[in-house]
């Protein structure tokens, strides 16, 4: 039992040292290249904010939007390079097998959110967020509904 622990110990630290990082910036505060690519994404959309990151030791942006309804994070390298697109989806829209693998992944869970995941322009898994008895927690599912073999 101890090894479990250990592991559920570790995850919540990663998890709370990543969040940690994260940090709410102003815009002035990103590079002009960020600050550019930031406002051709947002463009038609509602900003949200703007953060800072350390992600595996690199430096990040995200501009955090709302679009027609929807939320949409766009993470940028300090080039302003997109390296990184969350998109709300709705569940109905997704493909069959999509949807059924997302809730055989959540059990009995309820699921309350679900976003597109983009990197360097391809589509590399989809993204529940899942309530669960009080409990928080996100489940992933590649492109096809197929297990992935590490978290994206």
């Amino acid at each position: 039992m101890k090894p479990i622990i250990t592991i559920a110990v570790v995850s919540i630290l990663g998890m709370a040292s990543a969040a940690i990082a994260e940090k709410p910036i102003r815009k002035s505060e990103m590079p002009p290249a960020v600050q550019k690519t930031a406002d051709e994404q947002s463009a038609g959309a509602t900003v949200r904010g703007y953060a800072k990151d350390v992600e595996n030791g690199r430096v990040e942006y995200e501009v955090e939007l709302l679009v027609n309804g929807h939320t949409k994070d766009i993470t940028m390298d300090p080039q302003g390079r997109v390296t990184e697109i969350e998109e709300q989806v709705e569940m109905a829209s997704l493909p069959v097998g999509v949807r059924e693998a997302l809730q055989k992944r959540a059990t009995s869970g309820k699921i309350v959110k679900v976003e597109s995941l983009t990197k360097h322009g391809s589509l590399v898994a989809y993204e529940a967020q899942v309530v669960k008895d009080s409990r928080h927690f996100e489940v992933q599912v590649g492109p096809q509904g197929q297990t992935l073999d590490h978290e994206e």
